[in-house]
This record gives structure tokens, sequence and C-alpha cells, in this order.
């Protein structure tokens, strides 16, 4: 969807500013060529330099590069869109003053310096280690055994040749400082082979949890070797839950944690998400943790009584502003808690520790670790 979004916001900074420039029309055709190639970038480096669309190998500085220029292109774009929205406002009042800003070219440089130094910070801000994010969820009916109850949410670590061992080595790190009860995952933990991440992916053995590590497949999972990678979580001590549930216990009391893989699945032969098969034979009047990696799947699993879903896949939506088309893409869910339905349920889409290396950008919807603290409405 960004991609598809990159490319008409692509060709709207042609139209607006390439072929305003003050230049020979053979040189606007060549300049031309450039904001063509950076939005056909995950495209060209597949068929430069293998690997895929999911999972470009090239080396990480070529990767930072090609995510700033990606992100300077779409930002450019939006801030000439903008500018030219208030360009039309004024034309209503003064037409004089209303083309004064649309061609303005001093204004559009300016836009244009803005916009590669903006992209270059969204990209330092991708790929640092996150910060921990905590805060409290009251959970209807949770036992008060269970009141305190420590959740470290994981998603969208996609490990890749952006986001190396040494980076994961650091979100263990500091998930495990946490000491928490349990840690789950939302889904989207790798991109790319099993062999090509086979110097990343160690770290998430480490991860520890008093009542373990559970998992579930999100979309990026399926885009290469979905079996192998399953086998290589189990091996790791990730307990992947395909339709399925575990009941947790502390003190005579019970918490259902549930998980369904992703819908893309299905597309792959694998398994598709089924709510009512992770749920049967779960203990009746228990609450539920789901784990769905989209967010907008609450909408079909509330009414099946999940108490709370943990999700990821929209990665905060990236960019404050344009954060808000990814909403609408999912649901008008993107980032944080909701409250969703009559019985009580809620939503918490993580913005996720990692990031998928083909649009590498974070501006205002930061990177986290998410310390999840569990109330019972009866403490």
């Amino acid at each position: 969807m960004i991609l598809n979004a990159a490319g008409l916001i692509g060709l709207y900074l042609l139209w607006r500013y390439i072929w305003k420039l003050n230049l020979a029309w053979p040189w606007r055709v060549l300049l031309s060529v450039v904001p063509i190639l950076i939005v056909l970038q995950h495209r060209v480096v597949k068929y430069l330099f293998g690997g895929s669309i999911a999972s470009p190998e090239i080396s990480p500085v070529a990767l930072w590069v090609l995510g700033a220029s990606l992100g300077a292109v779409i930002l450019f774009a939006s801030f000439l869109l903008i500018r030219d929205v208030i360009g039309l406002a004024v034309f209503a009042v003064s037409r004089a003053k209303g083309r004064a800003i649309w061609r303005n070219m001093p204004v559009a440089h300016g836009l244009c310096a803005v916009s590669v130094v903006l992209a270059s910070i969204g990209v330092w801000q991708a790929v640092t280690v996150p910060e921990v994010k905590r805060f409290e969820v009251v959970i209807p009916g949770l036992a008060k055994e269970f009141d305190g109850y420590k959740v470290v949410h994981l998603t969208d670590l996609h490990l890749s040749k952006l986001l190396q061992g040494p980076w994961a080595e650091q979100v263990v790190t500091r998930a495990n400082a946490l000491s928490p009860d349990l840690i789950v995952i939302s889904g989207d933990l790798i991109d790319g082979t099993p062999d090509a991440r086979k110097n990343d992916y160690p770290p998430l053995g480490d991860l520890q949890a008093k009542d373990g590590v559970y998992a579930v497949a999100g979309n990026h999972e399926y885009y290469a070797y979905f079996k192998r990678w399953m086998r290589v979580f189990d091996e790791l001590g990730i307990h992947m839950l395909e339709n399925e549930h575990v009941v947790l216990h502390k003190d005579g009391a019970q918490l259902v944690l549930a998980g369904v893989p992703d819908k893309i699945g299905a597309n792959f032969g694998q398994v598709a998400p089924d709510i009512d098969a992770a749920l049967a034979n779960a203990p009746a009047g228990v609450p539920i943790i789901l784990l769905d990696h989209r967010p907008g799947n609450i909408l079909r699993n509330e009414p099946k009584g999940v108490s709370l879903q943990l999700s990821g896949h929209t990665h905060g939506g990236h960019i404050l502003g344009i954060d808000q088309i990814v909403r609408m893409a999912n649901e008008g869910f993107v980032s944080g808690l909701y409250e969703v339905g009559t019985k009580g349920g809620q939503l918490y889409v993580g913005n996720g520790a990692g990031l998928w290396s083909g649009f590498p950008l974070r501006l205002g919807r930061p990177s986290e670790i998410a310390e999840i603290t569990l109330r019972s409405d009866a403490s």
C-alpha cells in the first residue's frame, strides 16, 4: 500500500517540481529518472542483487541510503501537495497570490531540502534500539491473582540485513531486563530465508519469561520457507500458536493466551486463521488474550470473547500524518490502545520493535518494547 502511494506521489513530484525547473527539457527528462528509480528501487534491487522485495540482501548502508531517498521523495511530494492545496485556497480569494504560491520555486527548493533532512532523521530513528513503553490495562474479569501480571509485547522485529544480530541482542537484553511473566510476539519476526538470517535470529533464543515465550506468524513469515522458520522458532524455544491456546496458571487462577496465524498463509497453502478453533475448549469465564498480527481482525475476534488482542503490522504508521493512510487500511486502528465492541474488549497495536527494510522510516511513531501490566477490575 505504501509503495503504491509512493508511485502516485512520485508522479506528482515530477509534475509539480521537476518539470517546473528552469532547465532544458532533455535535462528534465534525465532528472525525472531519479525519483522513478527511487520509487521502483525494490524491484530494481531484487533484479540486480537477488533476495526479494520483502528481504533485499544488500548492505545496511545501501538500505539506509535507499530508505532515506524513498522517504525524501514521499515527504517532498506530500509537502508540495500541501503547498498546492494552500495555493488553491488562496486562489479562491486572490488569483495573483494563489498563482504566486503555486509557482514559488525557492519555497519548493526549501521543501526539498527539508524533506531530505527529515528522511535522514527518519531512517536513523527507525534503526535505533527501541525504548520500553510501560502502561497498564484493566482486564474485566481478571482474577486478582493475575493483578500486576507483566506481559512484554514485541512485534514486527523484521530481522534483516538492516536489523541484524547485534540489534536483536540489544532488544532481547532490554526485554529480559523487565523480568516479565510472559513474552509475546505478534508476528513478522524475520525477513528472508533461514540461511540468510543464520547470524541474526539466534539471540531470540535468549528471551526469558516466567511463563514462556509465545508468538504467532505475521505475513512476512510466509514469504520464505515458512515450515523451516517454524522449526527454527521451535528450536529457539518460541512457542508458535497456530489456531490454538494455552491456559496460564497462577495460584489456582487461570488466564487464556490464544493465537491465530496471518490470513496470507492461506495464499501459500498454509493454515488460515480460525478464531473458533483457537478458542475451542478454552475454560469458560476466563479472560482471553489473543495474538493476531493484523489489528483490524479485532472486529471479528472481540465478539468471540477476546478480552485483549495484541497486534502489530502497521509499524505505527511510520510517519505522523501519513499514519492516517495506514489507519484507513487497517479498519481505523494504527497505534496504541483501543476499546472495541460492547463486551469490554480491547486492542493494543504496537508500533513494532523494528520494521521492514524496504521502508525504514519513523517520524513521530517511535519503535517500542511494550511492557503491559495487567490489572483486575476488582483490584
